[in-house]
């Protein structure tokens, strides 16, 4: 499988990237916030239920940091528009072809902060092996209505797009599964754990500790506040799972290391169904790899 990303994608991940593998440093003129240390008494251990007791408190509004440009609905596919509160955002959503009857659906959150010409490609496998495929722009992206917040206001989006989904008449809403890869597969798993939608998810090089992340543009939050940090780590809440888990990243990708092995160890001893597993390649080159698995992993669901 041939993976393309778009040129704007890719170089705003390699930014980030960058700063993962200095180990976040950063500019005299912008220094690195101190991150707070978390205490077990500040993760709840149950997500859901952290987050109806938990506001974020932006310090800086504004739309996603990733600038975008225009991009061409991919072919086949259709927009699909949800509501996430009060914001009307949409979704592409494509069907295998012949689709006639009720079939399983995987949501594909994209790599960074907007879409673009290319990101498609990563969603299609789930398309090319029969499942109907969404991928959601999320609030903030592609001029869309919102306020970008990092993780956390946009769980929500991808909690109301799946709900969309699943209302469609030919999505078997028993057997919805999700995905993602990068600021996607730390999407991805927070939504599987906020609420019970999902048989089964597979994150790409997912961030599963937020502290790590020590970049503006992306921290737009009280970084003083150690719950911000909480509320967006999968770390914190590795009971969570509400469905089995396979937390895939490259063998080339060490920072992804302690985040994806830590939140394993606490998953499989609180009882969930969570395996990390390191595939050969980098940020993008491990992808069609971990795809295949997670295609693998979905079928065993099914």
């Amino acid at each position: 499988m041939k993976l393309i990303v778009s040129q704007t994608t890719r170089l705003f991940c390699c930014v980030v990237i960058a700063g993962l593998a200095k180990g976040c440093d950063s500019s005299p003129e912008t220094p690195a916030p101190e991150i707070p240390q978390t205490s077990n008494a500040i993760a709840s251990g149950d997500y859901a239920d952290f987050r109806s007791r938990f506001q974020t408190r932006l310090v800086r509004k504004a739309a996603s940091p990733q600038r975008s440009g225009p991009f061409d609905l991919p072919p086949g596919t259709s927009w699909l528009p949800y509501k996430s509160g009060d914001l009307e955002l949409k979704s592409i959503m494509g069907l295998p072809p012949g689709t006639n009857e009720k079939t399983p659906a995987v949501v594909f959150l994209h790599g960074g902060f907007a879409f673009g010409d290319g990101d498609w490609d990563m969603a299609k496998p789930f398309l090319d092996a029969g499942f109907i495929t969404m991928t959601p722009l999320l609030r903030g992206e592609n001029d869309q209505p919102g306020t970008f917040s990092l993780y956390y206001d946009e769980v929500n989006d991808v909690l109301a797009a799946t709900a969309e989904l699943m209302k469609h008449p030919l999505v078997d809403s028993d057997r919805v599964y999700i995905a993602g890869h990068s600021a996607g597969g730390t999407l991805c798993v927070l939504a599987s754990m906020a609420a019970p939608r999902y048989r089964a998810v597979a994150s790409f090089s997912g961030m599963m500790d937020v502290r790590i992340e020590g970049k503006d543009p992306l921290l737009v939050f009280d970084t003083s506040d150690p719950r911000e940090y909480v509320a967006r780590s999968a770390i914190d809440f590795a009971g969570s799972f509400n469905c089995p888990a396979r937390l895939y990243y490259g063998d080339e990708e060490q920072w992804c290391i302690p985040g994806s092995v830590g939140t394993t160890q606490k998953a499989i001893q609180l009882g969930r169904d969570v395996q990390q597993e390191s595939v050969p390649g980098d940020h993008y080159s491990s992808v069609p790899i971990a795809t295949q698995k997670a295609i693998e992993f979905f079928r065993s669901k099914l």
